[in-house]
């Protein structure tokens, strides 16, 4: 195919990357003006772990968003794994959830044992806990607040610690995130030069926390290969071993004018397997798959099959 003088070509690979998953701790207090701490000893390294954290207490407390702070990021706090192997979200998240769920329901307790609570003798299975305040099901009328019962137990908070163990899932199941990706380059015939013009990837990676920062994150993962098929080539000295382009001046990755639109969709399939919250990594399944497609879309355009990476322009002429 061609355009004007330059060589279309289309590409697509598959992309599969581990579903790994770590113990885990946390600690959670609800404190006595309605507000929570969350805390892990975690980290984000841009992946936007404090924001899908916060969503993820939140949700379980029964608290607005903005009424939950989530702490990580110091080795006082309870322990949890490195931010490696596409394991963060998985591992961090099954403790917050389990953490968040048992403070919320030690407040339960509280109330549900207290003659002057409105809940007095109630079943937990029939309180619903919203917009941090417990009420009945049936009987919308019996509500009580979280600072409420705090309040009239004389405390500051109530605090709830949990470890987030693995379960025998994982030697019973392979367990992994998919993907396909589909390229469009465009190649000058004259000069060798290949330019990356369209993308969309599709991945099936569980449970989605929060659609912004996936999105987001799996760009990212794209990006990263469009440099490895490329550009990114580091070149030792045979002579003392040492890497001579050890700086951006000689290393090159992908800059936004090598960057195209990028479209990333989801496919909405739900793992019961994989760890309780059905939820799987995405740090490195965005990377995966991508350089075989733009080399699959360079063959295409060129008739050249490239197996050395990058793809440079001697490559091609």
């Amino acid at each position: 195919m061609r355009d004007g003088n330059y060589l279309i070509g289309w590409g697509m690979a598959t992309a599969t990357y581990p579903t790994n998953r770590s113990a885990a701790s946390a600690i959670a207090r609800i404190m006595a003006d309605g507000t929570a701490v969350v805390q892990s000893g975690s980290q984000d390294i841009g992946t936007g772990t404090y924001t899908v954290m916060t969503q993820v207490a939140a949700e379980a407390l029964g608290l607005p968003v903005d009424k939950v702070r989530f702490e990580l990021g110091d080795t006082k706090m309870p322990e949890t794994p490195v931010s490696g192997g596409s394991q963060t979200a998985a591992s961090v998240r099954s403790s917050v959830h389990l953490v968040a769920n048992q403070a919320r329901s030690q407040l339960l307790q509280l109330a549900l044992a207290d003659k002057k609570s409105p809940l007095y003798s109630s079943n937990a299975e029939d309180v619903i806990a919203e917009n941090g305040s417990f009420f009945l099901k049936n009987k919308s009328s019996a509500t009580e607040t979280y600072q409420a019962i705090l309040a009239r137990h004389g405390m500051k908070m109530i605090e709830a610690r949990a470890d987030a163990k693995l379960g025998e899932e994982q030697k019973k199941f392979s367990m992994h995130a998919f993907g396909s990706q589909f390229a469009e380059v465009r190649v000058n015939p004259d000069s060798g030069e290949v330019r990356v013009t369209r993308w969309v990837g599709t991945f099936g990676v569980g449970r989605i926390l929060n659609a912004k920062t996936a999105n987001s994150q799996l760009i990212g993962g794209i990006i990263y290969g469009i440099g490895m098929a490329l550009m990114e080539h580091t070149v030792i000295d045979q002579n003392r071993g040492r890497v001579v382009n050890h700086d951006l001046a000689e290393y090159h990755v992908p800059v936004n004018a090598d960057v195209p639109d990028i479209q990333v969709l989801f496919v909405n399939k739900h793992d019961p397997h994989i760890n309780p919250l059905g939820v799987k990594g995405i740090g490195e399944i965005g990377i995966t798959g991508t350089a075989a497609a733009i080399a699959n879309a360079v063959y295409h355009a060129t008739g050249k099959r490239v197996r050395d990476l990058p793809i440079t322009l001697d490559k091609l002429l």
